[in-house]
């Protein structure tokens, strides 16, 4: 009889053991990220100021999808345009606290934090973009970038806007003389404030969702822009004249919150790294493109003046501009100048 239980125990233990083995999760098989809860999944924030259609917009729309991909849905990139999430001003402190983990904001807006950042601001420093990528992998590029660093920022590239344009509803810009006593809109820099001052201009530190309602009620006569950040806010809409001067670069450094990137393992800051160097080069070659197709969207509406300066008229703008670098050069180490392309 005992013999007949404990051989019944054995079969029970058995079948016990076979269950068990039987319900332990096979690491090889492919986990469903996407049934995660966002508690689960590594959830990225990512704010910007700019329209969904620009160089800028559609770089990190694809930057989210690149690494939805690769992760396996596990990485959730959520972008948030047009500051609906913060504004333009809020941002940067935003992401220095810790509230969201991305932006990619204006180098003109990073300058009150590193100051020599504002080399970007000077009037025709860079005649290609190439130039501009090539300057910021260059030795000074990587330290204006290791320099956020201490403000809780970790740089990962660079994205482009494009060269400059000035639009004013005032009268047409072909001379630098023609600035005089009009009121432009900038962004925080002041080497861009100087840029106006020496012209006669006066300049208004406005954020970039607010230029439409300031032009609007008159505030301001005027800005300085790409044609795709000029487009996509319909900014032409109010303005009567636009002159195509390519006096200044506009560009984004791609920055993560550096306590929060110190905390990603190796494997997810591969994932991360490698998407933003194929966007990067996909949002770099889309530029020139995109600008040129928002210019002949606005020549086709017909209710803006258009004048493009011509090789010679830039280069007497860019002479009377030579005042700016000389108000940098006393402020920054010359370093920061001597590796522009224009004199190296």
């Amino acid at each position: 009889m005992k013999r007949n239980i404990l051989f019944s125990y054995g079969w029970l233990l058995l079948a016990v053991l076979i269950f068990l083995s039987a319900c332990q999760v096979d690491d090889s098989y492919p986990i469903d990220y996407e049934q995660l809860s966002e508690d689960e999944r590594l959830v990225i924030r990512f704010s910007h100021v700019v329209g969904e259609d620009t160089p800028k917009g559609m770089a990190a729309r694809k930057f989210a999808e690149l690494v939805k991909e690769r992760s396996d849905g596990y990485i959730e990139v959520q972008v948030f345009s047009n500051g609906t999430l913060y504004k333009d001003s809020e941002e940067l402190e935003a992401l220095m606290r810790g509230d969201i983990q991305m932006i990619a904001p204006a180098t003109s807006k990073l300058t009150h934090l590193v100051p020599e950042m504002s080399v970007f601001d000077l009037p025709y420093a860079f005649r290609t973009l190439d130039e501009v990528h090539t300057y910021i992998q260059s030795n000074v590029g990587k330290e204006l970038a290791t320099k956020l660093e201490t403000h809780n920022l970790y740089s990962l590239g660079i994205w482009d806007s494009g060269f400059k344009q000035l639009s004013n509803n005032v009268r047409p810009i072909h001379t630098f003389g023609d600035l005089e006593g009009l009121n432009m809109r900038i962004m925080p820099s002041d080497v861009l404030h100087k840029q106006f001052e020496i012209a006669g201009a006066n300049s208004r530190r406005t954020d970039f969702n607010t230029v439409f309602t300031e032009l609007k009620k008159g505030s301001i006569d005027g800005q300085e822009n790409t044609l795709s950040n000029i487009s996509s806010k319909n900014l032409y809409a109010l303005q009567d004249y636009l002159t195509i001067s390519n006096h200044g670069y506009l560009g984004y450094l791609v920055l993560f919150n550096h306590e929060l990137w110190k905390d990603l393992s190796p494997d997810v800051q591969e994932i991360l790294v490698s998407a933003l160097q194929e966007v990067q080069q996909w949002e770099w070659d889309l530029v020139n493109e995109l600008n040129m197709k928002k210019l002949e969207e606005i020549e086709q509406c017909e209710c803006v003046h258009i004048y493009t300066l011509s090789e010679e008229e830039q280069r007497a703008w860019e002479k009377a501009f030579e005042p700016v670098y000389k108000y940098y050069r006393i402020r920054h180490p010359v370093r920061f100048i001597q590796a522009l392309p224009k004199f190296s």
